[in-house]
């Protein structure tokens, strides 16, 4: 499988979305200086995630973005899937023309095969798995120095 910048841009934003949407919708300028991903590229990877139904829009003052579902039920395939990311390891695109003469090439059924596998591997993936493991001294170097301040009041460290 040939995963482009694409799908591994709309995964890392969305696992960051879960991460810091769970009190207040996020921003895309927080998740593009987060992540260190271009705004107007998020703001495309975004509009085909809000179209496939898996966040939503916030308007208005602290507005933003937020999961229209739990992370818990929300998988991998469908967050490439919606940036119109094929999980595809053919060569054709899997349309079996291959070869010049438009016939499957000899190893086609071989890679469908590998892309039928990763397609139901990362369905069964949630983005809360990913999320649980994600390194959490990452995510807490990327919290906004208000953030920090909230958890140190809600910890009892401040």
């Amino acid at each position: 499988m040939r995963l482009t910048t694409k799908g591994r841009y709309a995964v890392t934003a969305m696992i960051d979305l879960a991460y810091h949407s769970k009190a207040v919708p996020v921003t895309l300028t927080e998740i593009a200086a987060r992540q260190t991903i271009s705004l107007s590229y998020l703001e495309q990877l975004f509009a085909r995630l809000r179209k496939a139904g898996i966040i939503t829009g916030v308007r208005g003052p602290g507005g933003g973005y937020q999961l229209s579902r739990l992370p818990k039920d929300i998988n991998i395939a469908e967050i490439i899937l919606a940036v119109d990311e094929p999980i595809d390891s053919t060569k054709c695109g899997g349309k079996a023309n291959c070869n010049k003469d438009n016939q499957p090439c000899l190893t086609h059924d071989l890679w469908v095969g590998l892309s039928n596998q990763i397609k139901i591997y990362l369905e069964n993936i949630s983005l809360a798995e990913v999320l649980a493991k994600a390194p959490m001294d990452i995510m807490i170097k990327n919290l906004h120095h208000d953030e920090v301040q909230l958890i140190n009041i809600q910890s009892g460290f401040m």
